[in-house]
């Protein structure tokens, strides 16, 4: 596999990580950590969590009412405890061994391929238990194609949403999308309109009680910016961005300062920590949020997500020039 090729992506063999390089951009894949733990585009790092599916949607009021939330629950304990149960890596459409320590002495220190696949699979905290696999492939341009695929299992409560969640180290400046105006979901689409919108930091809609909120369905393109990082000694304050793109479809995206999790957690708007990441959650399935009225009527079943079902997400991290 050795090579020269500037069009190529370099494979560096860790003893528990893959790493992948290129010209302006490096990513590292943990064995050990079930997922992508650094993703740098010109010198500037895009993680601070490694990126997981995620399963829930803060709880709103009408979740409250119609009881969804209770029912539901098992996938709030499974989004927070996901657990990985296997990882696979290809080389150029040809799977490999899983290279850890010591298969990895092997290589060279001077790998260089087209492509490189890594698939993790996770196991849900659920009753029955079923999987989600989450596929990335890089090419040497430092582009990322990214397959999510739940697998629906018989007598698993509905689904509040499925997607991949990926926090940022510090809070975006703006972010751009092209796609419906408006906070826009699946039963509340029919107001917004095409065309590509700048949303100035991460706005939080201000309810008396924290609740989901900042969904934008039928999703192109986002671009998210961010001017700061967590190196101290990097003080230009210059904005960068990282680009995603549909592949297949149009996704759904939120961009906010908290997880599903921490806007749950709060029951007065004030509670709400000071917002320090930008946590990006791109979905695949989002249930529709109702609104007939809050006191029990439940959303319309053509908004409901079955999981017993399968869903997938298919979406592009684009690469460097």
């Amino acid at each position: 596999m050795a090579s020269t090729s500037t069009k190529q992506v370099q494979i560096i063999y860790g003893d528990a990580t893959l790493g992948l390089r290129g010209n302006h951009f490096g990513y590292i894949f943990s064995y050990e950590r079930g997922g992508m733990e650094s993703l740098v585009q010109y010198g500037k790092e895009w993680l601070f969590r490694t990126p997981k599916p995620t399963f829930w949607r803060a709880t709103t009021d009408n979740d409250r009412g119609n009881g969804f939330s209770t029912q539901s629950a098992v996938w709030l304990g499974t989004d927070m405890f996901l657990k990985t149960t296997g990882v696979e890596v290809a080389v150029n459409g040809n799977a490999i061994e899983l290279p850890i320590a010591p298969v990895n002495n092997q290589y060279s220190d001077h790998e260089f391929a087209d492509n490189v696949t890594i698939t993790y699979t996770y196991e849900t905290n659920t009753v029955p238990a079923t999987t989600v696999s989450v596929a990335y492939t890089v090419t040497g341009d430092g582009q990322i194609d990214v397959v999510a695929d739940y697998h629906g299992a018989s007598g698993l409560p509905e689904l509040p949403a499925f997607g991949l969640r990926f926090v940022m180290p510090t809070p975006a400046t703006e972010f751009t999308y092209d796609g419906l105006s408006g906070e826009t979901y699946p039963d509340r689409m029919a107001g917004g309109v095409e065309g590509t919108y700048t949303v100035e930091g991460l706005p939080v809609t201000k309810y008396l009680v924290p609740q989901e909120c900042g969904m934008h369905m039928a999703t192109k393109q986002v671009t998210v910016t961010r001017n700061r990082t967590l190196n101290n000694a990097d003080r230009a304050n210059t904005p960068f961005e990282l680009t995603l793109n549909q592949a297949d479809e149009p996704f759904a995206f939120s961009c906010l300062p908290y997880t599903a999790e921490e806007l749950e957690n709060a029951t007065h708007i004030e509670e709400l920590p000071a917002a320090r990441r930008t946590v990006l959650t791109v979905y695949g399935a989002v249930r529709g949020v109702g609104g007939i009225d809050s006191w029990g009527a439940d959303v319309e079943p053509q908004y409901h997500i079955s999981a017993e079902a399968d869903h997938s997400l298919h979406f592009k991290i684009a690469g460097v020039l």
